[in-house]
Formats: structure tokens, C-alpha cells, sequence
């Protein structure tokens, strides 16, 4: 959000020409229109080495982005020379699958820009490095230093691909990942231990009998370094349970395959048959993962740092269903949600608590928590995060700029009163689409026209992008048409159309008879035979009760032109 506000702030200033000089990361949430044609190339390419998980997969921003950049590259089609793979960089992550064998080898390095890929992003991977018509040759051929080569993309290999690479070179693979594994950070380690395991299993595939050999103990002790390359018979055969307690920090911080993780949590449990005592809790690091939410049901965690401890990303990831449980244990044991923690349980997550739980959280640990990403949460736990975090930067308040920017992540529980004032408070907060998108549908709906162009100003030509969203849909068609056009002036069409021109009555409305009488044209002196000008002259009676054949007369239609 904050990056959002500052690219907002420079195009305000006309500043965004000089795109050189800004890192990466900002130049994501720059709007195409803003990115002159002539230098797009350089700008494209500068932005595409910027943190694409700053902008959610499949938003309008980051797709918008990808849209620009293939326009300005005049790319068609699903084939993209290598020119335009040069400059799109990681922006390729997005395209479509079919882009990968269209393109060739060429496109190998963009992906190894990629995050992630998607499931048939790496089907077609996996299909075109099985050709063998790449730069790394056929599967069956690779060594170590292949692999190596490779980079990220090893993630990808499926076991199809794995399986063609020789025995020994997956054994040498697996080793120099043990052996790296201590020293690297969490995000690569995270990486690491998929890859471990990932290998550990194609070999478990080709030798399902060796898998079963458990031929004696090693004679050497059994160190926490030497557990990764242990088969899961021998590591359950070899290892007690109490050397296992007495080392297990060192035992969990390294790459173990499926198998042997749960012939360590076994351990575990057979040593505190009663519960695992909550000092021990906060060792289980990666083991903790294993257990069901059935099971931490069980546990006791009544400190902030045992949880801290839990939910460390150091252990791995979490089920959205097993933090739910470990929350939901700690908060019935007393336990307080604090900022720190709410970074830690994330947004997302946060979500998945008990509105009862979520009414619990002090305002001002939603104050030091960060940006917490709620777009998943019930319309009811929306509101209640924002009465939250509107008194948490009620302080703020007098100043528009900065408080749009700390309560923006909340505001898709805000209601349309509080979005007025945001509106009318004098100062451009210019609210991004996706934001915008994410408010109440129906507090979006007692938003004026003025409103909502005061609440998006800069990013207002976006609304139009965006005009067969429901949410926009639904707004536009209670709109007046006249004041889209004049006030927004931006092309939204649906809204209510104004009469063509003021309706005339005809006629009053009187008794028939009345109208009968009311109603004969007396013609001025034509010229006529005597017949016809005794019935022109036919006075009207002044009573309502006429004799029949004086009615008959007066009701006959003259003709405005009379024959001569």
C-alpha cells in the first residue's frame, strides 16, 4: 500500500519520466498510460525485475501490467521471440502454458525468474525438457552440475523427469542439498526440503527394496547431520527417543524426507505418552506440522512465545485448518492476540477465527500489526477488523493521506458514511481499483458519482477497465446517466436515462358528454351549404341533462376543412 501511495504521489508530480532512478519494486504500481511509448521497452524491462508478489496473482494491476508490457513489445500470439523474452523478464510468469512450447528453449531463463509455477505452467515444463532439445540435453544424461544448472527450476521436475535422471547423480544431488542446508536462509530452505524430498522419493520409486533393508545400526553415532541420508527403517531402528529429544533442535533444522519426519514424531509422542509439556512445544519446529488438529487440540499453550515459537516460518507451513485449532487452543486457554502474533498469523489466516475470537483483539495490536491482507474474511469479520483499526489510527484522522494509507487494507468493512468522508476530505487519496473492488457492495451503492471520483482521483480512467465487474455494474445502473458523463466523463454506459422531452396532456379529463360539447369546432364563416352551418351553429346546452337528438347533433364531428 505504501509503495501504491508513493508511485501515485511522483505521477501527481510528473515525475515518472525519470523511471531510471526508482527501484524495481516501485515501478509495479506505475499505470500503463503513465509509461511513455517511447521508453516502454526500458521501463518494461526495469519493472519486470521487481517482486511480483507485491501484486496478488491475477489482479487487474498485475495483469494490466503484463498487458502493457506485451503491447509495447508488439508481441502476438502465444510464441515471444527472444528480443521480447529479454524485456518481459519475469513478467513471463503470467502467460499461459501454451507459451512455453511455443516459445522454445529461449524461455528456460525467464522462468527461472518465476516464484512459482503453476501445475500446468510445470507440465510444460517438464514436456519440453523431456524433448531433449534444450541447452541441459536429455534427462538420462544429466549429472550434478545439470542440476545445479537448472536453478529453480529442479522445483518443477515431476517425477516422470526425475525418474530418467541416473541413481547416482540423485544420491550426489541429495547430499550437497543436506550439506547446504543448515546455512541457508528460510525462504531457500524451504525451497531445499521440497527438493530433498522430492528426490528422496524418486529413489524410494526405483528401489522399493532397498527401502525395506535395514541391515544393522550405522557403527558410528547417529548425529543430526547424518539423519537426512539414514533410510526411514534404519532411522527408526537406530535412533532412541531420548537422544532424539536431547538434539532435537539440531535434528529439525535439517532436510528429512515425509517418511522419516513421522518416525520422529512417533518418537516424540512414545517419550510423553501424557501430553508434550509446552517447553517442548516450542522445539518441535518442523514436527510440529505433523500433528492433527485433533491433537493440538491437546496442547498446552498459554504463552505468547510458545505460539510465537509455533507459528515461526522457520518450521514450515501450516494447514489453514491447523493454525485455526492452535488459535482457537490458545485463545480458550487466556491467551491475548498482540500485533507481533497478527503479523505472524497473517491476514489471511486471521480470517478463519470465530467472530467471538476476532471481537477479542485489542484495537492496538491491529496498530502494530502491519499490513494484514482480510479479503478472504466474511463481510461481518471485515467490519469488525475495521472498527478496529479505525480506532486504532483514529489518530490520524485529521491528516487524509496517512490514514488512507494505514486503514486502506481494512476498508472493505467500512461503511458508506466513513467512505464519504474520505471522499470529501479535501485531500486526493486516489484509492486503487483493486481496493475499490473490495468494498461492501452494498455500501458502494449509496456512494454518489462525486463520491466515487474523489475516492479513486488519479486511478479514475481504471474504473472504466473495470465496467462489466458486477460491483460496477450494479452501481452504474442506479446511476444518472447525464451525471456519468458529466461528472466522471470516463465512457461508463448503463446508467438511468433521463425523459426525452416534457409530456403534453391532451385532453382534460371530464365527464364524456362534457367532452363532446367541449370539443365541436365552430368554423369561421365558411362557405357552406345552409344544412351544414345549422349544425355548426347548434349552441351548447348549458345543462348536462341533453334530449338524445340534440346530443346526436352536437357530438357530430365537423370537418375542419368543409366542402365548398
Amino acid at each position: 500500500a505504501q509503495l501504491s501511495c508513493l508511485a501515485l504521489l511522483l505521477a501527481a508530480k510528473n515525475l515518472t519520466a525519470d523511471f531510471g532512478s526508482f527501484p524495481p519494486d516501485l515501478l509495479l504500481f506505475f499505470h500503463p498510460s503513465e509509461v511513455r511509448a517511447g521508453t516502454c521497452r526500458e521501463f518494461y524491462a526495469r519493472a519486470s525485475r521487481g517482486n511480483l508478489d507485491l501484486l496478488p496473482r491475477g489482479s487487474p494491476r498485475r495483469t494490466r501490467l503484463l498487458r502493457g508490457a506485451l503491447t509495447c513489445l508488439g508481441a502476438r500470439g502465444s510464441r515471444l521471440e527472444p528480443q521480447q523474452l529479454g524485456s518481459l523478464g519475469a513478467l513471463v510468469c503470467d502467460l499461459e502454458p501454451g507459451t512455453i512450447p511455443a516459445s522454445g528453449p529461449a524461455i528456460l531463463e525467464n522462468l527461472k525468474l518465476c516464484p512459482a509455477l503453476t501445475r500446468a505452467q510445470q507440465d510444460a515444463l517438464n514436456a519440453l525438457l523431456l524433448t531433449g532439445d534444450t541447452a541441459y540435453g536429455d534427462p538420462s544424461s544429466w549429472d550434478l552440475r545439470t542440476l545445479q544448472d537448472l536453478g529453480p527450476l529442479v522445483l518443477a521436475l515431476n517425477q516422470s523427469t526425475l525418474s530418467l535422471v541416473p541413481e547416482a547423480v540423485r544420491e550426489d544431488f541429495r547430499r550437497s542439498i543436506a550439506a547446504a542446508y543448515s546455512s541457508q536462509g528460510h525462504s531457500q530452505r524451504e525451497k531445499s526440503l521440497i527438493l530433498f524430498r522430492a528426490f528422496a522419493a524418486a529413489s524410494a520409486a526405483s528401489h522399493p527394496r532397498l527401502r525395506r533393508s535395514a541391515d544393522g545400526c550405522p557403527s558410528k553415532p547417529i548425529t543430526a547431520d547424518s539423519i537426512p541420508l539414514l533410510t526411514p527403517e534404519k532411522l527408526d531402528l537406530c535412533l532412541s527417543s531420548d537422544a532424539l529429544i536431547k538434539n532435537l533442535e539440531a535434528v529439525v533444522e535439517q532436510p528429512i524426507s515425509i517418511e522419516s519426519s513421522q518416525i520422529l514424531k512417533k518418537k516424540v509422542d512414545q517419550l510423553f505418552p501424557s501430553g508434550i509439556p509446552e517447553e517442548q512445544l516450542k522445539r518441535l519446529g518442523m514436527l510440529s506440522r505433523l500433528y492433527t488438529e485433533q491433537e493440538i487440540s491437546q496442547w498446552s499453550v498459554t504463552s505468547s512465545d510458545t505460539l510465537s515459537a509455533l507459528l515461526s516460518t522457520s518450521g514450515g507451513r501450516w494447514e489453514d485448518s491447523q493454525v485455526q485449532q492452535l488459535l482457537s487452543r490458545y485463545l480458550d486457554l487466556g491467551g491475548s492476540l498482540t500485533g507481533p502474533l497478527l503479523r505472524e498469523i497473517g491476514g489471511e489466516r486471521l480470517c478463519n477465527l470465530r467472530e467471538e475470537q476476532i471481537q477479542q483483539i485489542p484495537a492496538e495490536a491491529i496498530g502494530t500489526a502491519g499490513q494484514l491482507n482480510i479479503s478472504l474474511c466474511s463481510q461481518t469479520k471485515k467490519e469488525q477488523l475495521y472498527g478496529k483499526a479505525r480506532e486504532a489510527f483514529a489518530s490520524l484522522a485529521s491528516t487524509p493521506g496517512p490514514y488512507y494509507c494505514r486503514i486502506q487494507p481494512y476498508l472493505g468493512g467500512a461503511p458508506a458514511e466513513d467512505l464519504k468522508d474520505l471522499a470529501n476530505a479535501g485531500v486526493a487519496i486516489n484509492m486503487d481499483l483493486d481496493t475499490f473492488l473490495a468494498l461492501n457492495p452494498k455500501e458502494l451503492q449509496k456512494l454518489s458519482v462525486t463520491d466515487v471520483k474523489n475516492l479513486l482521483g488519479e486511478n479514475l480512467p481504471e474504473l472504466k477497465e473495470a465496467e462489466n465487474e458486477p460491483l460496477v455494474v450494479s452501481w452504474v445502473k442506479i446511476q444518472s446517466q447525464r451525471e456519468l458523463d458529466c461528472v466522471l466523463g470516463i465512457g461508463l454506459q448503463g446508467g438511468l436515462q433521463e425523459p426525452t422531452g416534457t409530456a403534453t396532456s391532451a385532453r382534460p379529463t371530464t365527464p364524456a358528454s362534457a367532452t363532446s360539447t367541449a370539443t365541436v369546432p365552430t368554423p369561421a364563416r365558411p362557405t357552406t351549404p345552409a344544412s351544414i352551418t345549422s349544425m355548426a351553429t347548434v349552441p351548447t346546452p348549458a345543462r348536462p341533462t341533453t334530449p338524445a337528438s340534440v346530443t346526436s347533433m352536437v357530438t357530430t364531428p365537423v370537418p375542419t376543412t368543409l366542402p365548398t
